[in-house]
C-alpha cells in the first residue's frame, strides 16, 4: 500500500528502545549491521550462535532508528554509514580481528566497512544484499520511484509494509503483522521490536544512492565473502548477490541461496542454517 500524507512527526521521540547490543567473548569480534527502517534484533539469532561460539558480538542500533519517521526519512546514507562506522571504529583497537555480517541495506554498509578498513575486517557476511528493489513482493508501482527520487515528493510517500513482510515463518510472521496491519504512520509502539511500519520513499532513496555508491567500489574489495539469500527473496532477487559475487574483487567468495525463506533470513525459516553457515564461515577466518 502507498501512503501519501505532508504530515510531519516534531515531536522529541525518546521512549523507543535502543536495540542494540554487546555480547562479551573472545577476541574475535563480530559486528552485525541490521537493515533500513529496522532492529538490531534482526540479528538477535545470529548473534547467539555466534557468540556460543566463543565471539564477541556487537549490533548497534543505526543512528535515528529511534526517532520519529520524520527524523528517520530526512538522514543521508552518508549520516548512517558514518554512525555504524563510528561504532565499528570504538572496536577496532580491542580485538584481533573483527568480522562484518550485515542484512539487506546492512550488508551495503558492511561492504564500505570492508573497502575503508581492509586490515581491520578479516571476512563479510553479506544477508540478502540489497542493491536493487526487484523482488516478487514489491508492489508494481516501484517503477515510478526513479522519478519520485528526483523531486520533493520523496519525502511524503512511503510505503506501507505489507505481506508477507519478508517473512516465510508464519508464527513470526503473524506477530510482525499484528503490529504492522493496523499500525499508523507514527506509530512507533513495538518499532524496537519490528521496525518501522512504513518505509519512506527518501529511504528508499538513500538505500539507491548507497548502492550506487557500494557498485562503483565493489572491484576494491578484496575481503573473504560470503553472500546468503533466499531464491524466493520477495524484496530483492538473486540478482542482487549475484552482481555483488561477479563483480567484486574477493578472490575468496561464495554464494548460499536459500529454499525455504523471503526476505529477512536472518529471522525466517532458515535461520539456523544462515547461523551455521555464518559460523563456519568466520570460524575459518579467526585466531
Amino acid at each position: 500500500m502507498i501512503i501519501f500524507s505532508f504530515k510531519e512527526d516534531k515531536r522529541a521521540i525518546t521512549d523507543i528502545p535502543d536495540s542494540g547490543f554487546f555480547m562479551p567473548g573472545n577476541k574475535n569480534l563480530c559486528f552485525l549491521i541490521h537493515g533500513l527502517t529496522g532492529t538490531a534484533k534482526e540479528m538477535g539469532s545470529i548473534a547467539q550462535r555466534l557468540n556460543k561460539q566463543g565471539f564477541s558480538v556487537a549490533s548497534p542500533l543505526m543512528l535515528n532508528h529511534n526517532k520519529s519517521i520524520s527524523k528517520l526519512k530526512r538522514t543521508s546514507w552518508q549520516e548512517l554509514y558514518n554512525s555504524i562506522r563510528g561504532e565499528f571504529v570504538k572496536y577496532a583497537d580491542d580485538y584481533e580481528n573483527i568480522f562484518v555480517a550485515g542484512l539487506s541495506f546492512g550488508a551495503l554498509i558492511g561492504i564500505l566497512l570492508a573497502h575503508e578498513f581492509p586490515a581491520k575486517v578479516k571476512a563479510l557476511n553479506c544477508f540478502s544484499p540489497t542493491l536493487f528493489y526487484d523482488g516478487w513482493g514489491n508492489p508494481k508501482s516501484r517503477v515510478l520511484l526513479p522519478l519520485i527520487y528526483r523531486t520533493p515528493l520523496k519525502y511524503w510517500f512511503y510505503f506501507k509494509e505489507e505481506y508477507p513482510y519478508g517473512l516465510k515463518n508464519e508464527r513470526l510472521r503473524s506477530k510482525v503483522e499484528s503490529f504492522y496491519k493496523d499500525a499508523k504512520l507514527f506509530d512507533y509502539s513495538k518499532v524496537h521490536l519490528y521496525g518501522y511500519p512504513v518505509i519512506p520513499v527518501s529511504c528508499m532513496y538513500q538505500n539507491y544512492l548507497l548502492a550506487k555508491k557500494v557498485i562503483s567500489v565493489l572491484k576494491a574489495v578484496r575481503t573473504p565473502i560470503q553472500l546468503l539469500q533466499a531464491r524466493d527473496d520477495d524484496v530483492t532477487s538473486p540478482r542482487n548477490s549475484n552482481y555483488i559475487y561477479e563483480n567484486i574483487g574477493s578472490k575468496d567468495k561464495k554464494i548460499i541461496f536459500l529454499e525455504n525463506s523471503y526476505h529477512i533470513i536472518t529471522a525466517d525459516q532458515e535461520r539456523d542454517k544462515v547461523a551455521e553457515q555464518t559460523v563456519a564461515f568466520f570460524e575459518r577466518y579467526r585466531s
